[in-house]
């Protein structure tokens, strides 16, 4: 038993918890921030058999896609005279995954 735990953009979370429950994995999101851009993220968490952790990699990796976004960069932590924020480039969207081993899983 596999789980995978899979930190994705929030415009990404619907069509892919939607594609994930079509294949008949079950799904449990949290809601969760990333540090660098601060903006929203979702946490999935999958379970699945080992033999199935290619179908449930290869539906993230179709469903969670990256872009290019313009952003304004973040203000320094410390304060300094006449800073002005200047906008920047990023890649946002796409998945960050974990695959751990269970060793044990129990429904009640």
């Amino acid at each position: 038993m596999k789980l995978v735990i899979a930190i994705v953009h929030d415009e990404d979370v619907q069509k892919l918890t939607t594609a994930l429950n079509r294949a008949n994995f079950r799904v449990t999101k949290l809601a969760s921030t990333g540090g660098f851009l601060r903006i929203g993220n979702t946490t999935v968490f999958v379970g699945c058999e080992e033999e199935k952790l290619a179908d449930v990699l290869g539906i993230i990796r179709e469903k969670c896609q990256t872009t290019k976004q313009m952003t304004i960069a973040n203000q320094p932590y410390t304060t300094t005279e006449g800073y002005v924020p200047y906008p920047i480039e990023v890649t946002a969207g796409g998945a960050t995954v974990f695959v751990l081993d269970v060793d044990q899983f129990h429904k009640f």
